[in-house]
């Protein structure tokens, strides 16, 4: 990758009062001005970059690569799983389903429903691919009930990203350990502990709180055109078992992938052999989807015998919405991809190395600063993970439980407050239709208990290890 020219370099403290202002200025143009946070995210972030000293010559790419490595992660899970919703939707799917749980859970225990299978499918799938997946039925469940749609969601989405953030094989925690010379089993386990405590009081119980506090309407982002007749048409109320083999589909295909990396991980296959690389690409998470996508095509369009030309206006129907969502989360990824490129991360990092904090605590502040400055969850786990390395690797009194839980705190330091430098933060804005000011109340907020929460299970894990 190309060095980034600089006309000039700021110091530490000159990049954190750029991150702060710059900040503090998409905020004073999204709520204060009303500008459309498409266009302001694109605004501070070229004046971001001209601030930092970026070349002239190369403050163009710097923008598009930001935004255009967000889209190439997040564009086509959004839309293959826009459209998956809108078939599951359109076809009765999402309210045959939703019956079926009120009536096996009952109404007060749904949200609790909704959380433990987003908790299941979080294991192999990740956070934005989970989220859209279970969209619908959350959406459908919420309409059936009635009530603010974080009551709902809120839970959910936390335990997507409670098991992203913490368990591997989510890419975040198998880097840390592979950094730090983690064992990735005792890591998934420990893992598992942290997040399971974490969903319920951050996703479910918080959950509830934010519910009651704040009403927000479902959106109408999987329902089409108010004028559109096409989901009317398309209607035929599927089975019970054909929308639960649609949503398990990406979730065993991806699981399966999951399954033959960690298999090559001890040494059980080889990745290197054609059958094995063919087998993992039908796991990849866009593939998996795309399967999954021509797969309800067939079993709620073709098979009830539906027109070529109403599957071809559901699926057209299912992009228009969601490409707003997906410019603002790629302008979004563009503003934390300019901060980066600034070198803010690395930056902090070798200004709190000399601090002299504990090895555990140094690096979830770390993770977490820079996470706050930046955006990127992953790259703050990884700048964390890198530059506790030394110390990690070179203290051989450290055991496999400690080494698991300093790479539990860096991952809880990574996760730790999300606003607006973060592509996740406007993919549940919008998506759950809050604007800035409320998404911050619940989602940013809900991201700093998490991290809280992480790093206190992390450490109490921590300390009872080194009394073994």
């Amino acid at each position: 990758m190309t060095e980034t020219p600089f006309l000039w370099e700021l110091p530490t403290a000159g990049l954190l009062l750029l991150a702060a202002g710059a900040i503090a200025l998409l905020l004073v143009l999204i709520i204060v001005a009303r500008l459309h946070a498409f266009l302001a995210l694109i605004i501070v972030s070229a004046l971001t970059a001209v601030a930092a000293g970026i070349a002239p010559g190369s403050i163009v790419s710097t923008l598009t690569s930001g935004f255009g490595s967000t889209l190439a992660t997040v564009a086509l899970l959004v839309g293959l799983g826009a459209m998956l919703g809108r078939f599951i939707e359109a076809s009765g799917g999402a309210k045959v389903l939703t019956d079926a749980m009120i009536r096996r859970f009952g109404e007060k225990r749904a949200p609790l429903a909704l959380s433990i299978a987003s908790l299941l499918m979080g294991f192999p799938i990740f956070f934005d691919a989970g989220l859209v997946v279970m969209l619908p039925i959350i959406f459908a469940v919420a309409r059936r009930l009635g009530g603010s749609l974080l009551t709902y969601a809120f839970p959910a989405a936390v335990a997507f990203s409670v098991m992203h953030i913490f368990v591997p094989p989510h890419p975040g925690p198998v880097a840390a350990s592979g950094l730090l010379g983690a064992d990735v089993g005792l890591v998934i386990l420990l893992g598992i502990l942290v997040a399971i405590p974490n969903w319920y009081i951050v996703g479910y119980l918080f959950g509830r709180h934010l519910g009651r506090r704040y009403d927000i309407a479902v959106p109408n982002i999987l329902a089409g055109r108010p004028d559109d007749e096409s989901g009317d048409l398309f209607r035929s109320t599927p089975k019970l078992g054909t929308i639960v083999f649609l949503l398990a589909l990406p979730l065993v295909l991806i699981a399966f992938n999951t399954g033959l990396n960690a298999a090559a991980t001890a040494g059980l296959v080889s990745l290197d052999d054609t059958g094995i690389q063919v087998l993992r690409l039908i796991g990849e998470t866009p593939i998996a989807l795309l399967i999954t996508v021509l797969v309800a095509i067939a079993l709620l369009g073709w098979k009830p015998k539906k027109q070529r030309s109403l599957i071809e206006t559901i699926t057209d129907s299912a992009l228009g919405p969601v490409c707003a969502i997906i410019l603002i989360t790629g302008a979004g990824g563009m503003f934390g991809g300019v901060l980066r490129a600034t070198g803010i991360g690395n930056a902090i990092a070798d200004s709190l190395d000399a601090i002299g904090l504990p090895i555990i605590v140094a690096g979830f502040v770390i993770a977490a600063i820079v996470r706050v400055a930046q955006g990127s969850a992953t790259v703050a786990l990884t700048t964390a993970a890198a530059l506790v390395q030394p110390v990690v690797l070179a203290d051989t009194s450290f055991n496999s439980i400690e080494v698991a839980a300093i790479v539990l705190a860096l991952a809880a330091g990574s996760v730790f407050a999300g606003h607006v430098n973060d592509s996740g933060f406007w993919l549940v804005s919008r998506f759950f239709g809050m604007d800035t000011q409320t998404t911050l109340k619940t989602w940013t907020v809900g991201q700093a208990l998490i991290g809280i929460i992480g790093f206190a299970i992390a450490l109490g894990i921590f300390g009872l290890a080194s009394l073994i």
